[in-house]
């Protein structure tokens, strides 16, 4: 890293030399403008409107414009604003970092110590620590002051640059104004849905997928040049998104919890054919519970009828014996009349 400012922190009386890098970087694939039907590259070229003439930039001065007027600044008058000379990273309050919005922060930057001794920039990170506060400064860079919160990352000092705040803006939608009702199984459903999704956040298991897809797309051009087939390459193009029409909440909260609950038991079962959906517990216990019950009632019934059974084949028994012997006798007498008359 190469330091892009030098300066000390006002700590009170005590000055803690500093050098300030940028501790962002940007990893986007740099891309340049050409012309479509030639390859030529695009340049951007300073010229003068009055005399059409292409000026350097150590010839440009800045203006400002006002009604019609415009106010000419040279370099050594811009630079003469006091602001611009300071080199000091001025501590003026102590916060506790809740109160710092978010929204405020912009670029943050690495502080390292300036001096054979650290001694002065130690002090400053243990004041911090032990009071657990965030020093807010006050700071001249690149041509604009600037607000900061001075913080701890690991054991190195961080100044992360802020917004004023005249800078944020009011957020006013008129929609937010109108009375909504969310009914009390529309807020449990979307707080089991974000119990689903819980997690610690590790930035490491996030990658930007569009630069990898577009080295991929720049890698295949480099090896098929012309006959490049880009569904060849990323396969069938994306489904498009959704239609913008309004679905009914609850099952749009009801579906992604499935959704999400039938992701995990995939994750967890490993490569495995798809199962139903697990029954509610009230249902299957219902179910032992109801084959207990018909169990015990056909126990019942048949202890019942059994007697009932035997009476009733007790009392048949006798007469159908007794039309059996009867029917036996009838036929024995017409026999024998039968051949008396033959």
């Amino acid at each position: 890293m190469r330091a892009i400012w030098k300066g000390a922190i006002a700590f009170g009386l005590v000055n803690v030399p500093v050098k300030v890098y940028t501790a962002t970087e940007d990893h986007d694939i740099s891309l340049h403008q050409v012309h479509n039907a030639d390859g030529g590259r695009i340049r951007y070229q300073r010229r003068c409107e009055i005399c059409s003439k292409i000026v350097d930039y150590e010839d440009i001065d800045k203006a400002y414009e006002d009604d019609g007027r415009t106010v000419v600044l040279s370099r050594d008058e811009l630079k003469s604003i006091p602001a611009e000379n300071s080199h000091e990273i001025d501590v003026v309050q102590f916060v506790p970092a809740e109160q710092l919005d978010p929204i405020m922060f912009e670029k943050s930057y690495y502080l390292e110590p300036d001096a054979k001794s650290p001694k002065a920039y130690v002090l400053l990170r243990r004041a911090l620590e032990d009071t657990d506060r965030v020093a807010i400064v006050q700071f001249a860079l690149r041509d604009k002051t600037r607000l900061g919160a001075l913080r701890i990352r690991g054991d190195v000092l961080m100044l992360q640059a802020l917004l004023w705040a005249d800078e944020v803006r009011e957020a006013a939608f008129p929609a937010l104004e109108t009375s909504v009702r969310i009914s009390a199984q529309e807020r449990e459903m979307s707080a089991a849905l974000v119990d689903s999704m819980a997690a610690d956040f590790d930035p490491a298991q996030f990658t930007d997928e569009y630069q990898l897809q577009l080295r991929q797309l720049i890698d295949a051009k480099l090896e098929k040049g012309e006959s490049l087939d880009t569904e060849e390459t990323f396969g069938a193009p994306a489904a498009e998104a959704g239609s913008g029409d309004v679905i009914d909440l609850m099952e749009a909260l009801k579906r992604s919890l499935e959704k999400k609950r039938g992701g995990n038991a995939a994750g967890t079962a490993g490569d495995t054919e798809d199962k139903p959906a697990a029954k509610s517990p009230s249902k299957a216990a219902a179910k032992p519970a109801q084959a207990k019950t018909a169990t015990k009632t056909a126990a019942k019934s048949a202890t019942k009828a059994a007697p009932k059974a035997a009476t009733k084949t007790a009392a048949r028994t006798p007469r159908a014996a007794a039309k059996t012997g009867a029917a036996k006798t009838d036929a024995k007498a017409t026999e024998k009349t039968a051949r008396k008359e033959a």
